[in-house]
């Protein structure tokens, strides 16, 4: 390519499909926090990849879901497909050991997207014979038109390079539009709350995290340490005994995995503070949601 290319691309998929682990390989950073629940993406979040050839700004959406319709499930739809609006490119990815109706939903939305598709069949280290994945080829393609259809097993990097190559061809030249050291558009207390919530998803029953956020209140550069403290604001009071745990086992394990992490990605040692307060009704709260962070 004679010149640099620049452009946002979105990467949409029903819950659990793997955009963040993508999203994640692609930048190169543990930027997007992973786990094995649904709906653990709650934001859209920019990853930034800078090479000679040009600047793509990932954007990793919430999962696309057919789920309970409160306020946050609401508001998450939403954010999912307004991203279709400001990209110049769409990836639709889809786990390629099952469709589900969910997928259907997001095949629609993403059919109708005006510029170039390309269509990624994620997770196919879980498949037992790969030739299932002609079959799936031939079945999408004709449906989505896609630029490409690429093969993915993203939390091995696998097929990754071939997916970048595939987004440079087909993104407008342009100038980058990030600093070429910044990998994402987020600011460090967003990084070190979702931190925090993600060792949260990993330690707690299945239904309680779907009923808790974190806030980053206070976060501070201090002889070479960061100093940080962070809200953990559950919907339910018994929810609130649940995240402490016995003793605060549970609270302290989750500060201490949180605090690793942290100091991996900002590359200095971290001072972690949490503390857990009960908003009863939050997740389905317009006030209380805007107030928590989670704009459209």
């Amino acid at each position: 390519m004679s010149e640099p290319r620049f452009g946002h691309v979105a990467l949409v998929g029903r819950p659990n499909v793997g955009k963040s682990t993508l999203l994640n390989a692609l930048v190169g950073e543990h930027l997007a926090i992973v786990t094995h629940k649904p709906q653990t993406t709650r934001n859209r979040l920019v990853g930034v990849v800078t090479e000679a050839r040009g600047q793509i700004a990932l954007v990793d959406t919430p999962g696309m879901h057919q789920r309970r319709p409160h306020g946050l499930n609401r508001r998450l739809n939403r954010s999912a497909g307004l991203a279709l609006r400001e990209v110049d490119a769409a990836v639709l990815v889809a786990d390629a050991t099952r469709w589900t109706d969910e997928d259907e939903q997001v095949l629609e939305r993403v059919a109708g997207f005006p510029g170039p598709r390309l269509l990624v069949l994620n997770k196919i280290d879980l498949l037992d014979d790969r030739s299932s994945l002609l079959e799936w080829t031939a079945q999408l393609s004709p449906r989505l038109n896609p630029q490409a259809v690429l093969y993915l097993a993203a939390c091995r990097a696998e097929g990754v390079a071939e997916l970048l190559d595939e987004l440079f061809a087909c993104l407008p030249a342009g100038p980058p539009a990030y600093p070429a050291d910044e990998f994402t558009d987020r600011p460090a207390r967003f990084l070190a709350a979702e931190l925090v919530r993600e060792q949260l998803m990993l330690q707690l029953h299945q239904e309680i995290p779907y009923g808790l956020t974190v806030q980053v209140e206070r976060y501070e550069a201090r002889a070479g340490r960061l100093w940080i403290a962070a809200l953990i604001v559950v919907a339910e009071d018994r929810h609130k005994g649940m995240v402490i745990g016995r003793q605060g086992q549970v609270l302290k394990r989750v500060g201490s995995r949180a605090r690793r992490a942290m100091a991996e990605l900002f590359g200095q040692p971290v001072h972690l503070d949490l503390h857990v307060r009960t908003r009863a009704g939050w997740v389905d709260d317009e006030r209380a949601l805007d107030e928590l962070g989670f704009s459209d």
